[in-house]
């Protein structure tokens, strides 16, 4: 037994819950957002006429939203586990009084329409883009001919959910499950699961800003999210008192066909992209490319493997499209019966098609693939 005049301690049988680890962060983050007005604007702005509402307020579950998303809990139910004990010091910091229950937020989160979250987004657009950023600090690559070019990325991910199984039979009701609001059957890839849900981003990849999210069942609209990333991205631009065509937008593969590419055009923004079929590798003018030794040749870091790449020139993607640039990869292909991820095998090559509307004369093929595989996007240069 160790005896020390200077120690006491003392003992309660009541429950003294500890403070959770993440709760100061909380509190920075609400002060922030309370002495920028953006609470405030939330409360005043963004509406959602619904039945049951009861007390609560959009203001009430963004509160919570941002708390969970802070705390990093496993769970929602872990979360309202965790903040039980101090609910009314959290919600005091974002100056409202009750927590709402759990079963609350779902029918919240059920009703919440498109009206009321057009509304968010354009308060997020208008309050943080430029929130604490200028022209001359968001960054920006610049090409061999000296123009500026800000650089955004948009990429569609899916996440595989998975379903338990369920009794069925002619005596049993019809299943419900919670996930087919949100879910639905989709290319899965190796994930393991039964149904899908889409997220698209759009990311200013200078100043790691996220400009959009967007969600959707299934394999999601690909087309409209896109049409709303691109209106985010413009939306950026006119903040900083940019062109759109200050813009160069990365996409994977998904975008890599003539409609889309239309689509980019119109928008007024140049773009690199993966194409989406090899039809292009017919063609006549690509044909004689490929008889002529390589433009430029790049090892790949991961692998060492050589791929040579090729300047394919200008090419309409379809009859009254607009011209596009293109530019063929080729490696060894791998011994037969091996797969590859990526391209497609023709004798002994496996031929890549990247598309974009970069100028020659300011994007060379190596500049425009290390572009593709976000490579260069945070130089200042290209050169």
């Amino acid at each position: 037994m160790i005896s020390n005049p200077c120690i006491e301690v003392q003992t309660t049988s009541e429950n003294r819950f500890s403070v959770p680890a993440w709760f100061a962060e909380v509190a920075i983050i609400a002060g922030y957002l309370e002495k920028k007005g953006q609470l405030e604007a939330f409360a005043h702005l963004v509406r959602l006429v619904r039945g049951r509402f009861g007390t609560y307020e959009p203001i009430d579950f963004l509160a919570l939203l941002i708390g969970y998303a802070i705390s990093g809990e496993r769970t929602l139910a872990d979360f309202f586990e965790r903040v039980e004990p101090f609910e009314s010091a959290f919600m005091a910091l974002f100056g409202r009084r009750c927590l709402p229950h759990r079963s609350s937020l779902s029918r919240f989160l059920a009703d919440v329409d498109l009206s009321c979250l057009e509304a968010f987004r354009a308060l997020f657009e208008q309050q943080t883009f430029a929130d604490g950023w200028t022209s001359e600090t968001i960054g920006g690559i610049f090409d061999r001919q000296g123009r500026r070019y800000l650089v955004f990325d948009v990429d569609a991910t899916r996440q595989a959910a998975r379903q338990r199984a369920l009794p069925c039979g002619p005596e049993l009701p019809t299943a419900k499950r919670r996930l087919d609001g949100v879910c639905a059957p989709g290319y899965r890839g190796r994930k393991r699961g039964e149904m899908v849900r889409t997220r698209t981003t759009a990311l200013q990849m200078h100043t790691r800003q996220w400009v959009g999210t967007y969600g959707g069942r299934g394999n999601g609209a690909y087309r409209g999210e896109l049409a709303s990333a691109l209106r985010a991205i413009t939306t950026y631009l006119k903040h900083f008192a940019f062109p759109p065509e200050m813009a160069l937008v990365r996409l994977d593969g998904q975008y890599g066909d003539a409609t889309v590419i239309a689509q980019l055009i119109l928008a007024g923004v140049y773009f690199v992209t993966r194409g989406r079929g090899y039809l292009l590798l017919e063609h006549p003018q690509i044909q004689r490319v490929l008889a002529h030794p390589p433009t430029a040749s790049v090892t790949r870091m991961n692998t060492g493997q050589v791929v040579e790449l090729f300047e394919g020139g200008w090419l309409e993607l379809g009859e009254g499209l607009p011209q596009v640039r293109v530019i063929v990869a080729r490696h060894p292909a791998p011994a037969p019966g091996k797969d590859i991820a990526v391209g497609k095998r023709v004798g002994e090559w496996v031929y890549e098609l990247f598309l974009t509307t970069l100028p020659i004369d300011g994007f060379l093929v190596e500049d425009v693939l290390d572009l593709y595989h976000g490579r260069g996007a945070g130089d200042r240069s290209a050169r």
